[in-house]
């Protein structure tokens, strides 16, 4: 396991006045685009970025080859360990009042092990995980990404990073309803749910500013935005 510091990243030059929001989570799928959204909001309002990355779990692309994989659980076990260090991150950034955007929620842990691990090995994986699990403050707000397994399919194959080319439509499907889930029960933080798939922060300025106006004008607990609509 590689326990090397992971990397932060701080962003300067702010072409927008920071929203009252000073600690935000970007959510979603892979290929909902999360980690490149959360990086050009910290760019727009001089935050910090802390991400979660699993580029250096060898046991991950095996897993998406075969979701019953017996890998799956050392899998889940390098994210936890992972997740530890990041938490406490999160925490000691937010002590010390640093205005902050990262790329995971650390309630979702369960998730992705629900798809992936057999019923023995689950309430195993639990009991490991709660003993790792490192005390972090709610986040001011959480960005849901939504968007269609078709359309996460689609900027997988684009993006073309060869551990996740293997990922199966099935495992999508089931992933997205999975997110589906989490977030119309989590209440811990208000969420802005994002209709993803016609969205382009990235390389979109206009796209961008729509999602920061949005963020914005949050004011409920649950509001939901789709490009072209108003809800």
């Amino acid at each position: 396991m590689n326990t090397t510091p992971l990397p932060i990243t701080t962003t300067v030059n702010a072409r927008a006045t920071r929203p009252a929001f000073q600690y935000l989570v970007i959510e979603g799928p892979i290929g909902a685009g999360k980690s490149a959204l959360a990086a050009r909001l910290a760019e727009r309002w001089s935050m910090q970025t802390l991400f979660e990355s699993n580029a250096d779990n060898p046991f991950l692309e095996r897993v998406y080859r075969d979701a019953s994989s017996s890998h799956a659980l050392a899998a889940q076990l390098h994210i936890a360990l992972q997740r530890e260090q990041l938490s406490h991150e999160v925490a000691a950034r937010r002590a010390a009042g640093v205005p902050l955007v990262t790329n995971f929620l650390a309630e979702r842990n369960d998730l992705f092990a629900r798809l992936t691990l057999s019923e023995d090995e689950q309430p195993l994986f639990r009991a490991l995980a709660a003993r790792l699990t490192a005390p972090t403050p709610a986040p001011d707000l959480v960005v849901y990404l939504q968007a269609s397994p078709e359309a996460l399919y689609a900027r997988i194959q684009k993006r073309a990073v060869a551990r996740e080319l293997h990922i199966s439509d099935a495992f999508l499907r089931a992933l997205c309803d999975s997110y589906n889930e989490f977030f119309y029960h989590y209440d811990h933080a208000p969420v802005l749910t994002v209709g993803a798939e016609n969205l382009n922060p990235l390389d979109s300025e206009a796209d961008l500013a729509l999602i920061a106006e949005r963020i914005e004008a949050m004011r409920g607990r649950k509001e939901s935005f789709v490009k072209g609509t108003s809800l």
